[in-house]
């Protein structure tokens, strides 16, 4: 078994292909409508689905905004430098909630972004 993709329902399908592309530089893997039930699906991630996971944006018609909850937490994505990777996310448009830093009670070196609908993104320095 292996992890195919994660779902997050969104607000704005273009403004979140935006971030997940232009921000953090993933790519459109694939994309498609369906009508009957008013919802896009586009799958984005750093690499063939064949090859790595992909994160699920799902866009339902006419819904802008969702509440976030307490249950999920964050996506974590592996980063060769987090301090670098935080100057560029700024650079692009984005927003860091956590610069980059040893996590508490740790030496790893952690930060945390936003993408528009709230969502937490993790960069864990390799």
């Amino acid at each position: 078994m292996r992890i195919l993709h994660t779902m997050l329902r969104v607000g704005d399908l273009e403004r979140s292909l935006a971030f997940y592309t232009q921000v953090l530089g993933m790519q459109l893997l694939r994309k498609k409508d369906y009508p009957e039930g008013k919802f896009t699906l586009a799958f984005v991630g750093f690499g063939p689905e064949s090859e790595q996971a992909a994160l699920e944006l799902t866009w339902n018609w006419g819904t802008e905004k969702y509440e976030l909850g307490t249950g999920f937490g964050h996506i974590a994505l592996e980063v060769l430098d987090a301090y670098a990777a935080c100057a560029e996310i700024k650079k692009r448009g984005g927003v860091v909630t956590r610069e980059a830093g040893p996590m508490k009670h740790g030496t790893t070196v952690i930060a945390f972004v936003q993408d528009p609908d709230g969502y937490k993104i993790e960069l864990i320095q390799k």
